[in-house]
């Protein structure tokens, strides 16, 4: 067979909507499309660049978007499948390409001749005869090259090649450290009766993670990539929690081979030189200018302003949690280890419910068919087809053909809920292919979560955070769906890292909508749905704790801005790592002992990837959330009327228009931050 038909990265995908054969893939395929992939994409790109007739939209940057499609193909999947099903030969490889395709990216976008021909598009913009989305283009690609260094002197360009090298490699090597320490600081509990008060389906479970680990008689419980961990609500054994806690706490900075503190420190360092070197004062600098936010300035006093009502708000909640404390027969003092096992109890006390009522009512199947189908179906007009005749990269995961109201195929879904050693904590969204009018082509888009999965032939039960985790995904699922754009640069959720969590945001609301919510919350034996009384607590219940949430995740939040506004010469060596960020916390006023940040620094992957600098983009976007969420209501919430409104001004568009138009557009009105600060609990006085 020859070489050509044997790597199927090598010829576009002749399946439904372009969907990868991932039965076909083999791991010994990656390097060759990589390789082909660059080696193509580059030959495309010294023809749009040595060209001898002057450049226009159509040959020069309709013929960059046009570029890269065998390396777009393996790209995506890969970058996946890292995530989501990694192995060793995978991490191998992620570790030899990293530094490789960085190279690629500066080959085109440090290319003098070509940043030439991007730049007279540029000046000569307003005398185009083009639409409004073809302008964008034009300005987006000259920013991408002026901020990708195409300005510097020959040596500069040549340093900048070296930082973002070197910073691939860094940043390979902590993610990848991230996911081994999960796995190699993994609970394990001889007993049985040390797991008392974690539910049956949670014990099992835990004896089938020990027997996968041949630890038969044992039991396991897998950390989750936050700082706070699942079991530590319902587990009575103090020390138990402790030691949880603790070792949650430690990955990454605990020594040996997975340590990140020297990766994370050179990984700053190398960031603070590179912003620079392109003439920013810092890489927040850098990374906000394109952002809604624009300004660390901005950034910073949104933080400050946030920070003292939530810090009141937990210190408040502490009290009662101590309180608990005292009226559970105990006189320690409240610790980070029991936050979450003492609110469960606040909370029964205070509402008559807690969790463990609640996760027989929420079957992950019910909760996305009958949830969150139901709830795009609702709004959209949205159907949704399992198919089995189509390949995956793992046995756990499903596709959904999706209709749109029309009965035309809008897309493919495909939905891996399950945890597993081999993915990633957390949960995400990716597109295998994008919308493009110009390359024809329709979206395949992926969720992805990490709910424990049961023994065989027991039910999925879910907690109600995973239950608005599938919703918040389904949310970046309708944003790539919905893309109704011609250049596959703007699709999707191409938008500014602080605008793309909105939509998902948004799509959270319908979690708890009463219409929505009594269509899935039955009880997975009985069929019986969720008593009214128990829905009601549910309801009432939504600003319990928001002080310690609220408070958490502003703490990651200062610390990523801390960390990315400093100068190379501030930034501490890895055994100034602790300090610096316990001084960062207590500057901000939001340092206590018993509210950690939602993630430490050296298993911070969000600041590592995408989100550095831009951490915030949660809060940012919930700004724009709630109060989308109130014309929702203010316009009668759950039918079609709203949905196409919402689907034709805003997530239909992805980044084919600026972020914060596309928003007034939509909502007819600047941004009220008001329902932020109600829904957070944020609008006493500190």
């Amino acid at each position: 067979m020859s070489p050509l038909k044997s790597n199927p990265f090598f010829v576009e995908s002749t399946l439904y909507f372009k969907l990868p054969p991932f039965d076909q893939i083999k791991n010994s395929d990656y390097v060759p499309a990589f390789e082909r992939g660059m080696a193509e994409q580059q030959t495309e790109i010294e023809a749009i660049a040595n060209q001898a007739d002057a450049p226009t939209l159509e040959n020069t940057l309709i013929a960059m978007e046009r570029s890269g499609q065998m390396l777009q193909r393996v790209s995506a999947v890969f970058s996946s499948l890292t995530s989501a099903h990694t192995n060793d030969s995978l991490e191998a490889i992620r570790s030899e390409m990293a530094p490789r395709l960085s190279a690629h990216r500066d080959q085109i976008l440090l290319n003098g001749k070509l940043f030439e021909h991007v730049k007279t598009l540029y000046e000569q913009r307003k005398g185009l005869d083009i639409d409004a989305e073809s302008l964008r283009l034009i300005e987006r690609y000259y920013s991408d090259f002026i901020r990708a260094g195409a300005q510097l002197s020959d040596t500069d360009k040549e340093c900048l090649k070296t930082l973002n090298a070197e910073l691939a490699k860094l940043q390979t090597t902590f993610s990848q450290n991230v996911l081994k320490e999960v796995n190699d600081l993994a609970i394990v509990v001889d007993t049985v009766e040390e797991l008392a008060g974690l539910s049956d389906d949670a014990i099992a479970a835990a004896a089938e993670e020990a027997k996968a680990r041949d630890l038969e008689g044992k039991y396991v419980l897998a950390l989750r990539n936050t700082s706070g961990q699942p079991p530590l609500s319902s587990l009575q054994n103090r020390a138990l929690r402790e030691r949880i806690h603790k070792i949650s706490l430690s990955r990454g900075s605990r020594g040996g081979e997975f340590d990140n503190r020297a990766v994370l420190t050179k990984v700053i360092k190398l960031r603070a030189k590179r912003a620079q070197l392109l003439g920013y004062a810092n890489h927040a600098a850098y990374r906000l200018e394109n952002q809604t936010a624009r300004t660390a300035e901005a950034v910073n006093q949104r933080l400050a302003t946030l920070a003292p009502a939530a810090v009141a708000n937990a210190k408040r909640e502490a009290a009662d949690l101590q309180k608990m404390i005292a009226a559970d027969g105990h006189d320690f003092e409240l610790a980070s280890w029991d936050w979450a096992y003492y609110a469960e109890k606040v909370r029964k006390a205070r509402y008559d419910f807690d969790d463990s009522q609640l996760r027989p009512y929420f079957e992950l199947d019910n909760v996305l068919q009958k949830g969150v189908f139901y709830a795009a179906n609702r709004l959209y007009g949205l159907t949704f087809k399992e198919r089995t005749d189509l390949p995956v990269y793992h046995p756990d995961v499903r596709v959904f053909e999706v209709s749109d109201a029309d009965g035309t195929t809008l897309a493919l879904f495909l939905g891996d809920y399950y945890a597993r050693s081999s993915k990633r904590g957390g949960a995400w969204m990716n597109a295998y292919v994008k919308q493009s009018d110009l390359l024809n082509t329709k979206p395949v888009i992926a969720n992805h979560q990490n709910v424990s999965k049961p023994p065989e032939g027991e039910p999925a039960l879910m907690t109600f955070d995973e239950v608005t985790t599938m919703f918040h995904e389904f949310g970046h699922a309708l944003h790539g769906m919905f893309s109704n754009v011609r250049y596959p640069y703007f699709a999707g959720t191409s938008v500014p890292r602080d605008f793309v969590e909105y939509p998902s945001q948004v799509n959270e609301m319908w979690a708890i909508w009463p219409e929505v919510l009594k269509n899935y919350a039955v009880h997975h034996e009985t069929g019986e749905p969720m008593p009214t009384e128990l829905l009601d607590k549910v309801l009432a219940a939504q600003k319990f704790n928001q002080g310690f949430a609220t408070t958490e995740y502003l703490a990651a939040c200062l610390l990523d801005q801390a960390w990315h506004q400093i100068t190379p010469d501030q930034v501490p060596d890895g055994d100034g790592l602790v300090a610096f960020e316990t001084n960062t916390l207590e500057a901000a006023g939001v340092a206590l002992d018993a509210v950690p940040p939602r993630y430490r620094s050296t298993y911070f992957s969000h600041i590592i990837g995408g989100y550095s600098a831009g951490y915030y983009s949660y809060i940012w976007s919930e700004v724009l959330d709630a109060d989308t969420v109130e014309w929702f209501k203010e316009n009668g919430g759950l039918n079609r009327e709203n949905g196409d409104h919402f689907r034709k001004t805003l997530l239909s568009r992805g980044g084919s228009a600026d972020a914060m138009t596309i928003f007034k557009t939509f909502r007819g009105a600047e941004p009220n931050i008001q329902p932020l600060l109600e829904r957070r609990g944020l609008t006493g006085t500190p």
